[in-house]
């Protein structure tokens, strides 16, 4: 299971990377949104992305938008992983095509119940 951790700070990244890692998926990683739409276009296998709000270039929303639009990434689960709290973000965030939302900070037990909501397995622990 191949996940797209999308976040303009390298030490976030990290951190969900070893998550994800510990729950069974193969990461790789994106700064932006402009970034990750070219590396999703390589990696269209891809089961899971979880994607930040506030980055440069391309924001996470704009990203998880023009990313709906593509059908080759139609299948793929998006998961807004921000400090975006408000009420009105989770909504616009699910109106526009994410799948799941979850606030930071979280746990590994967080993230691994959401990724269970989405359908998708965990294959360790």
């Amino acid at each position: 299971m191949k996940v797209c951790i999308i976040d303009d700070s390298t030490a976030t990244r990290f951190m969900i990377a070893k998550i994800m890692r510990d729950l069974g998926y193969v990461p790789f990683e994106a700064g932006d949104g402009k970034d990750a739409l070219d590396k999703l276009a390589l990696n269209q296998d891809t089961d899971l992305v979880l994607v930040d709000w506030n980055m440069p270039v391309m924001n996470g929303l704009d990203f998880v938008v023009n990313a709906r639009k593509d059908p080759r990434f139609k299948q793929m689960k998006f998961m807004m992983v921000t400090t975006e709290a408000e009420l009105t973000s989770v909504v616009k965030a699910l109106e526009v095509g994410a799948n799941e939302y979850v606030m930071k900070p979280f746990t590994k037990e967080m993230l691994a119940d959401k990724i269970r909501i989405l359908g998708l397995p965990i294959t360790q622990g």
